[in-house]
């Protein structure tokens, strides 16, 4: 589990495979030296799980499944990620629970400047809105934020300098696509309510 507070940025040293599997390599030493062969971490809102550690760098696979709902397959060398490594217990909970389990891919339809921060537009289908209220919480790219507006067609939320600089959030514009992860308690009180319900495609 995650809570959405991105520790570091890291950057795509280099990516092998294809559809069926995909290793990419990320260089990050703060996160690296977290990490050991088998421990999830969060890379821009995806749980994968570190397959090598080694001086400053760690590796993960991405499978079709993964490839197919997030991002990754459009990672290139040189790519800035968010990370985050898994929250261990006793650690203070700063964003909101994050499983990294994508739900699905937005694309960013507006960046307004807002003051010292921003604000910005993120359109998504109809499926993951339905989980959506304004004040709510949302993982965009593994980063926790709260949903400042909300209509038919899409969620704003508004970022900080903070965020804008910490994460990968600063450089996004339109046409950009962010991964999506709605708020994991919404999806269970729908399925208790009503247990024919299929959560997200």
């Amino acid at each position: 589990m995650f809570t959405g507070i991105v520790r570091e940025r890291g950057r795509i040293a280099a990516v092998a495979g294809d559809a069926d599997a995909r290793r990419l390599d990320v260089d990050a030493p703060a996160t690296a030296a977290q990490l050991s062969v088998g421990d999830s971490v969060s890379i821009g809102g995806c749980c994968l799980t570190a397959i090598a550690v080694s001086n400053g760098r760690f590796s993960v696979l991405a499978v079709p499944e993964s490839l197919s709902r997030t991002t990754l397959a459009s990672l290139a060398p040189g790519n800035e990620v968010n990370l985050e490594t898994a929250t261990r217990a006793g650690e203070p909970l700063g964003g909101h629970y994050v499983q990294g389990h994508v739900d699905g891919v937005g694309t960013v339809a507006s960046v307004e400047p807002e003051e010292e921060g921003a604000r910005v537009r993120v359109e998504a289908a109809p499926a993951l809105l339905r989980y959506c209220v304004e004040k709510g919480s949302i993982a965009v790219d593994g980063v926790s934020l709260t949903i400042t507006a909300l209509d038919e067609r899409a969620f704003e939320v508004a970022l900080v300098p903070h965020t804008l600089s910490a994460t990968t959030l600063g450089s996004l514009e339109p046409g950009v696509e962010v991964n999506l992860e709605v708020d994991i308690l919404a999806k269970y009180v729908e399925k208790l309510l009503d247990p024919d319900t299929i959560s997200p495609a």
